[in-house]
């Protein structure tokens, strides 16, 4: 067992090796890695000599392709989520380039904590859907708190099939305005809009009969919801699209 696991670590070595190259960019080296990113393309890094030693750097790709994307880095609880991921490889953030120092002795080391935080990074922003469901329900916190909406965050309601339904707001009724009840859908595809459609069907009988259902829609990624917000509609769920989000708020705060 021992020699074959020895030759699986060598194997990979092998394969890492193999897979590597470099080539020379004026002071820099550009190393490309076997590791793909969330594009399907390698992982590039770049070294350059330094005060004896060397710095290894993503040249700001990882972020800014983050940013492109859509993915806003800027709140107080990705700004934190970020620099814990980035800490636990020793990786420094100088405005959106990553950045590790290496020597001689630690350079594979350090070359092997880049690489790894480059990919952490990706996963904890773009691949890991229920993180990055949360960051979008964080927005949404946030826009409500912005205009001292009140709510009730996280609640579940039994429906009359005797099966629970999570929202993540309620707007208690108000002199103007019946109960509101909302939810985050971040990917507004078929499965989450049908879905929500389950839920209120199920639970808007065992509420208030004039109460109100919400469905806050991220369409950052994806422009054409026009099938989403009509399925919605004919359940009388009311679509929010974020980037309209200002369209609703007299309505809620009220």
């Amino acid at each position: 067992m021992l020699a074959e696991i020895q030759k699986l670590i060598d194997n990979y070595f092998y394969w890492l090796k193999e897979r590597t190259t470099i080539r020379q960019i004026d002071d820099w080296v550009e190393i490309t890695t076997p590791y793909l990113d969330r594009h399907n393309d390698y992982t590039h890094i770049y070294a350059k000599n330094e005060k004896g030693g060397f710095i290894l750097t993503d040249n700001g790709y990882t972020i800014q392709d983050l940013k492109l994307s859509g993915c806003d880095l800027d709140s107080k609880r990705r700004k934190m989520l970020l620099e814990t991921t980035l800490n636990g490889f020793g990786v420094k953030r100088n405005n959106d380039t990553l950045l590790i120092n290496a020597t001689l002795q630690n350079f594979s080391l350090q070359k092997h904590n880049i690489i790894q935080a480059i990919l952490a990074v990706n996963d904890l922003f773009y691949l890991a859907s229920p993180m990055v469901a949360n960051l979008f329900l964080e927005d949404v916190t946030s826009w409500l708190d912005s205009y001292d909406i009140r709510y009730t965050p996280n609640l579940k309601f039994t429906g009359k099939s005797g099966y629970d339904h999570k929202f993540d707001f309620i707007i208690p009724k108000s002199r103007v305005q019946p109960e509101r009840i909302i939810r985050v859908i971040n990917h507004p595809n078929r499965d989450a809009v049908t879905g929500m459609i389950y839920s209120w069907i199920d639970t808007k009988n065992v509420r208030p009969v004039d109460s109100k259902a919400y469905a806050f829609l991220n369409d950052t990624q994806n422009q054409t919801l026009t099938k989403a917000v009509e399925a919605l509609r004919s359940v009388e769920v009311k679509s929010v699209l974020w980037s309209k989000r200002n369209l609703i708020r007299d309505e809620l705060a009220a």
